[in-house]
């Protein structure tokens, strides 16, 4: 039995480790580009240098699990093509690619291992007084921005885009405010439309940006915290996928135009779902469980999964919490503060520890 993951990231590696403790008879091959599992909700602490968010896969994986470091350009009928031009063949394969980033010109995207190595060098040589923009105003910009400002008080930060924290109740997003004005962080609610000009200078290019026709800004670093741009590699091999281009599963988490495929993560298209490490790991275990079983010759069980809420750090001493009804709606209930950092702290340990060890529990859905 040839079971292939291709993708390490919450969902892929969690779905591996399952698999390998349920099917042990199986030869499992996770593929993957770098020989890194990257923690990407830490991925502002990598550019600001106040956290180490890499972990080699030899250490994530259990043994017995082949990795593979590549990438799959396309699924066939029973294989997967690599970049190399090689063929992986597979009985089941579980698709858990995520998402990236389509960053405007002149930005460096935050939401990518590649993006935020390029950050953390052109911060590390910004001069006192220089202006940092964030573009994006969802919890990975605010995170950005407050942990930048936190490391770095000597330069100008400001976050630019739509409604600050926008799924947050009224009460959590003006305490994100407020912990954003202690950082002295600058908050532009008006959508970026375009990058006006960008000159190339040694230390990486300067940008020009217009958040309105009347609101030029220029910024010696502007980084790109817009996410949610999905690979194509789903409807490039065929795949039925969503206006997005997730793919489209059944209550499964299997593939609507291939019942040997399971997709998981920011790839798949689940109704109701949202990308976090928050749904990767309950997906990615549903996944495994739901092969197991299939292959021991019981019926699967439908996937469901409840949230419990959103959480954002404001730099390393401050953070909110905002609490959610399981069908991911915000209730008025929120923590902030040292509590929340906690808790948040908690949260991402556990969403780690998770995909190294296949032990997780999760909510079930509402009702």
């Amino acid at each position: 039995m040839r079971l292939v993951v291709a993708g390490a990231g919450y969902a892929g590696t969690l779905a591996a480790n399952r698999l390998a403790k349920k099917v042990p008879e199986a030869e499992i091959t996770v593929i993957n580009p770098r020989p890194d599992f990257i923690e990407r909700v830490r991925l502002h602490q990598q550019i600001a240098r106040t956290g180490k968010v890499a972990a080699p896969l030899t250490d994530m994986l259990r043994e017995g699990i082949t990795t593979r470091l590549a990438a799959v350009t396309k699924i066939g009928d029973g294989s997967v093509v690599l970049d190399a031009g090689e063929l992986a063949g597979f009985d089941h394969l579980v698709l858990a690619v995520g998402s990236t980033v389509s960053p405007l010109p002149g930005t460096v995207p935050v939401g990518t291992w590649e993006g935020a190595q390029r950050a953390r060098a052109r911060l590390s040589n910004l001069p006192a007084g220089s202006t940092v923009s964030v573009i994006g105003t969802g919890p990975t910009g605010i995170e950005t921005a407050a942990e930048i400002a936190d490391a770095r008080p000597d330069l100008h930060v400001r976050l630019v885009g739509s409604r600050l924290a926008a799924s947050f109740s009224e009460g959590a997003r003006r305490r994100v405010r407020a912990g954003l004005e202690r950082l002295k962080v600058s908050v532009l609610e008006d959508t970026v439309t375009e990058v006006l000009a960008c000159a190339e200078e040694p230390g990486g290019d300067r940008v020009r940006l217009r958040s309105a026709p009347d609101r030029p800004l220029s910024s010696d670093l502007t980084l790109w915290a817009v996410l949610g741009t999905i690979p194509d590699l789903a409807q490039r091999s065929g795949l039925a996928v969503d206006e997005r281009g997730r793919a489209l599963v059944d209550p499964y988490l299997r593939s609507v135009s291939d019942a040997r495929i399971f997709v998981v993560g920011d790839c798949a298209a689940v109704p109701g779902s949202r990308a976090a490490c928050q749904t990767a790991g309950p997906q990615g275990a549903h996944a495994a469980d739901t092969l197991a079983r299939l292959i021991r010759g019981r019926e699967p069980r439908p996937y469901s999964m409840g949230y419990f809420g959103t959480g954002l750090t404001l730099g390393r001493h401050d953070g909110v919490i905002q609490l959610s009804r399981r069908d991911d709606s915000a209730r008025r209930q929120y923590l902030a503060g040292r509590p929340a950092i906690a808790l948040k702290e908690a949260a991402t340990l556990g969403a780690k520890y998770g995909s190294r060890t296949a032990t997780i529990t999760w909510l079930s859905g509402a009702k």
